[in-house]
């Protein structure tokens, strides 16, 4: 049995006694994390929680062990010890060394000698046994969300460091090594997490106050935090922290030397600075999300340069822990050593956090490139043309090519092939080493901006680990892929993962050469096989949704509506002059004041001075600018790219400037007049015809079909079931104007029921209500509202509920937490509200818990029964 097998039973056993240890505050997080009333979590994913509790097993019950001491407690058998270590090792040379040593001896001979390591392939277990420190792998699908798990464990930490400021062995610093170059993203990954759903209130509260994030820059000597303080979330790289003076560039310490000998020595002395300032951090704890760079294939020079990092702090300062994350646990088809939580890739389709791809594996014989991309282009558009994620991207497609003249080769065909099938050829873009840095930049850092024109990318070593597209649909591996140690896998896989309220699966192409590949690779990395991939699917449900009111009355209402008269008016862009702006900097006053009292004067403030205070804007850089302008206008992007550029050589555009160049390009490029007027409109609840027609008991029924995940379940309600179960109150045939009804959270749930409740004691002249939030379709209802969006485009809302008085009154009901508001929205609604006075009322009710509250139930209360004025039921 594996250890992450036997760490399970074990953490089972733990939480069957309520997480007993010496400090029972980790009994209060770990609950906390569940909602008492659903069961349900309240924020973290179940694979993410798992590896919380095995973590803080292996911390408090366990004593933090090395991992080699861990195994030597778990399995006291030798037999069953060499077995969970994969030691296989002929009978001759077990009988030879073991004379000389007993058992003991043979794990010196796994650490010292080079030919018998290699000879039965222990390199990873070598590697196990020498460290000198605890480390722990915990291997999550990706997708799973592993930043998320880090920044989890680092809350918890501080958390229990804060409650028990006199124990030496809780964290109170953590490193925590980003992937790639992605160490932006990971830190505001880290600081985004809604840690009040992870901690109680009276810990999350302090651990807010006193966390302090920052990461390593480019542009600076020495880590921006102070030496031996405490409570710090350091976030980098390897390329950014090492012991090793080549990893300085000469930007950095250009002005820290007039001659080329000189170079070494300092190199040197700033790499030792950015090891030193770590290294005066107590308690510290070290986080890698680079797991599978630093065991298994890649144990050569980079583990040897993140190890001797690793080392020298251990060295240097208290390091109680490293926890390394990573997707891919396996090594020569065994499983890593240190793993002691694995939760894998066909787990995390069927759990829903990554895309079903059943049945969507496809492989192409042996045919020529036009055949190939021609195909795949066709078939993808045929299928995902349409498809978009929750804030409307359009999937995407990346074709991966063993080299750029490949690549190239490639190119006329993908657009030729667009042309044929009546699509812009300008959606494609090529990507590789030689492209521009600005491409480079979009495609690493704004590749999910949802403005972006491309949805086909041509890719030579690009797009694999680290580049999170969340539109991405569908890869495909064009010839035989050999570049690197699991590009074929890291590529493939890239589709996968799942987004919000995604039904679609993902799509894989292969040339044939690439299958076996691919398959091997699988295999060797998730201990899976491209066929078990290929069976695993989610568990999604789907339930037939049937309406039970079709005569329902339009909802009347004024709103405002824009016509857009077109002009006969042609613009050449290359004979258009964009200024650049003069935009006086903003300033500001403060005053200072001092405290006097003064006889016969009220107050004791007295104004001492005033000084100046110069207001700093955002920038945006020229690029993204471009590429926004270029998509608005369809321009060309590197005309239009060029052109601001030559404004802006620096690369950077105060957002003042680029909100006035906006409005020139508008006044001077627009075909179009835009006139307004206020308009009487009828909106129908639901359109019957646009529904599934069924004959059923001699009655006419329309129906359609939804999709939810397993995990969603709790959030349907049934009108059949609900009403059985509540016969004895729920006699007034309020609500359900279809069934089920799907909610999306329990808040929704919750206000609905309450309403029922509330209605059927005293049901005033309501005439009814509805759940409008989960039909957005147009082809199934009118009552979705307008709004503009903080990008200046315009988007589609549907309010939560919809309740009607009969005296034609209106109350709708938006149901948010805090963090989920959008005051764009809100202000679309209110805007109608305003136009409508007599006959509209908009209440948002905003809840972080699971239930609606008595606050928000009461405002509701209070517009249904004295809408119009005190007590009045009009």
């Amino acid at each position: 049995m594996t250890l992450y097998n036997v760490s399970k039973s074990k953490v089972r056993e733990w939480r069957r006694n309520n997480y007993q240890s010496k400090f029972p505050t980790i009994s209060e997080i770990l609950e906390f994390n569940f909602n008492p009333e659903t069961g349900n979590l309240r924020f973290l994913r179940k694979a993410q929680f798992e590896a919380l509790e095995t973590y803080w097993y292996l911390r408090l019950v366990e004593g933090t062990p090395h991992i080699f001491d861990l195994y030597k407690r778990l399995y006291d058998d030798p037999v069953e010890l060499f077995k969970a270590l994969n030691i296989s090792i002929s009978q001759d040379d077990l009988i030879k060394i073991m004379s000389k040593g007993g058992i003991d001896s043979i794990f010196e001979k796994i650490r010292k000698d080079d030919d018998f390591v290699r000879e039965y392939k222990l390199e990873a277990l070598r590697e196990t046994l020498s460290l000198r420190y605890p480390s722990y792998i915990l291997a999550l699908a990706m997708g799973a969300g592993k930043t998320v798990l880090i920044g989890t464990i680092i809350a918890t930490e501080f958390a229990m460091a804060l409650e028990y400021p006199e124990n030496t062995s809780f964290v109170k610093n953590a490193l925590v090594f980003a992937p790639g170059k992605t160490i932006l993203g990971a830190l505001k990954e880290l600081s985004d997490i809604p840690y009040e759903k992870i901690l109680p209130p009276r810990l999350s509260k302090e651990f807010i106050t006193l966390v302090k994030f920052t990461y390593t820059r480019d542009g600076e000597k020495d880590i921006p935090i102070i030496r031996e303080s405490s409570f710090n979330v350091v976030v980098t790289n390897t390329e950014k922290i090492r012991i090793q003076k080549q990893t300085i560039t000469k930007s950095l310490i250009r002005d820290l030397f007039s001659n080329s000998s000189q170079e070494d020595v300092i190199k040197q002395e700033v790499a030792n600075r950015r090891l030193q300032t770590i290294a005066s951090l107590p308690n510290l704890a070290i986080f890698s999300d680079e797991a599978h760079h630093t065991y298994g294939q890649a144990l050569g020079e980079e583990l040897k340069r993140v190890r001797q990092t690793v080392d020298y702090l251990a060295e240097k300062t208290n390091l109680l822990v490293v926890v390394n994350t990573t997707g891919t646990p396996y090594y020569g088809k065994q499983i890593l050593k240190d793993v002691i939580y694995w939760y894998g890739l066909s787990q995390g389709i069927k759990d829903g956090i990554l895309k079903e791809v059943r049945g969507n594996i496809v492989a192409y014989p042996e045919v020529e490139d036009e055949h190939f991309i021609r195909d795949i282009i066709i078939d993808f558009f045929n299928n995902y043309k349409d498809v978009k994620i929750y804030d409307g991207t359009p999937a995407k497609l990346a074709i991966y090519f063993p080299k750029i003249d490949d690549l190239r080769n490639a190119k006329p065909i993908a657009e030729k092939t667009l042309v044929e099938i009546g699509l812009d050829p300008s959606i494609v873009l090529e990507v590789h080493n030689e492209s521009k840095d600005e491409i480079k930049d979009l495609f690493d850092n704004r590749i999910n901006d949802p403005y972006l024109p491309y949805r086909v990318f041509l890719l030579v070593n690009k797009g694999t680990e680290g580049w999170n597209c969340l539109s991405l649909y569908a890869t495909a591996l064009a010839r035989e892929l050999k570049a690197s140690n699991n590009f074929c896998l890291q590529a493939a896989s890239r589709c996968l993962r799942q987004t919000p309220r995604n039904i679609h699966k993902a799509k894989i192409y292969l040339s044939k050469q690439n299958v076996k590949i691919l398959d091997s690779q699988l295999k060797e990395t998730y201990g899976e096989t491209l066929q078990e991939l290929n069976l695993a699917s989610p568990d999604l449900r789907k339930e037939r949704l049937i309406l039970r009111k079709t005569e329902i009355p339009p909802v009347l209402l004024k709103k405002k509506i824009r016509k857009v008269i077109p002009l006969d008016k042609k613009v050449d862009f290359k004979q258009i002059e964009i200024q650049k702006p003069e935009i006086k900097t903003q300033e500001s006053k403060k005053t200072v004041y001092d405290l006097k009292d003064i006889p016969d004067r009220k107050g004791v403030l007295i104004t001492h001075k005033e000084e100046k205070l110069i207001i700093e804007e955002d920038f945006v850089d020229v690029y993204s600018f471009a590429v926004e302008l270029s998509s608005l206008y369809r321009l060309s992007l590197m005309t239009i790219y060029e052109r601001i550029k030559e404004l802006y050589p620096d690369g950077e555009i105060p957002e003042s400037h680029a909100f006035e160049i906006r409005k020139q390009l508008e006044e001077k490029l627009k075909n179009y007049d835009i006139t307004e007027e206020e308009v009487e409109i009828a909106l129908a609840l639901v359109k019957p015809k646009n529904f599934n027609k069924e004959e059923r008991d001699e009655k006419t029924i329309y129906t359609t079909e939804i999709v939810y995940h397993k995990g969603q379940e709790n959030l349907l309600l049934k009108y059949e079931r609900f009403k059985e179960l509540n016969k004895g109150w729920y006699q007034l045939e309020f609500g359900f104007h279809y069934t089920p009804y799907n909610f999306d959270s329990n808040p929704e749930k919750d206000f609905f029921e309450q309403l029922l409740v509330m209605l059927n004691e005293d049901p005033a002249d309501i005439e009814d209500i509805y759940f409008t939030g989960a039909k957005n379709d147009t082809d199934k209802t009118d009552f979705i509202f307008e709004y503009k969006g903080k990008d200046g485009r315009w988007n589609n809302y549907t309010p939560d509920f919809l309740i009607k008085k009969k005296n034609g009154k209106m109350l709708i009901v938006e149901i948010k937490a805090e963090i989920f508001r959008d005051e764009a929205k809100e202000k679309a609604i209110k805007e109608i509200e305003g136009l409508n006075p007599d006959r509209l009322k908009y209440e948002i009710l905003v809840t972080d818990r699971d239930e609606i509250g008595f606050e928000n139930i009461n405002k509701v209360k209070e517009a249904i029964y004295e809408y119009g004025g005190k007590n009045a039921r009009k």
